[in-house]
């Protein structure tokens, strides 16, 4: 007769499933916030959106932005803020929308050659968005 697996041994398979779920997880984020389909590659600014960082580290590249409407962004005191969805699933949801404060040291403050608002937006765990980069752009 075959014996119940052990306790020790249930735990291993469980701490090797997750480990794995964990590894693909990390792939398909990062495999989303890449050039996937190459359309920005020949941009004569590829190489200067590559180079961008904050105080918060790189912001990788023009694919990873997004740009930001005047009216979803505003300077008030001295700081910025920026309208995201609470979720990237919620893009379509105005009501999903929410006001998120820009960190200092998200800003990016070399001058800005896009000309135009951008932000890089930072999900996890349903906790809401936060911003690792923001380059703001001239009020219209």
């Amino acid at each position: 007769m075959n014996e119940p697996p052990s306790l020790k041994s249930i735990l291993l398979w469980l701490s090797a499933l997750v480990a794995v779920f964990a590894l693909i997880c990390g792939s398909l984020h990062r495999a989303h916030a890449r050039d996937l389909d190459g359309r920005f590659t020949n941009s004569p600014l590829k190489p200067w959106f590559d180079g961008l960082r904050s105080g918060k580290g790189p912001c990788c590249s023009d694919a990873d932005g997004s740009t930001v409407a005047d009216a979803d962004w505003e300077s008030r005191n001295g700081h910025y803020r920026v309208r995201l969805p609470w979720l990237p699933s919620m893009k379509d949801d105005p009501k999903a929308w929410v006001w998120v404060d820009v960190p200092d040291e998200a800003v990016i403050t070399e001058p800005n050659k896009a000309g135009f608002t951008m932000v890089w937006p930072v999900y996890g765990d349903h906790a809401g968005p936060t911003i690792r980069c923001f380059m703001p752009g001239p009020m219209t």
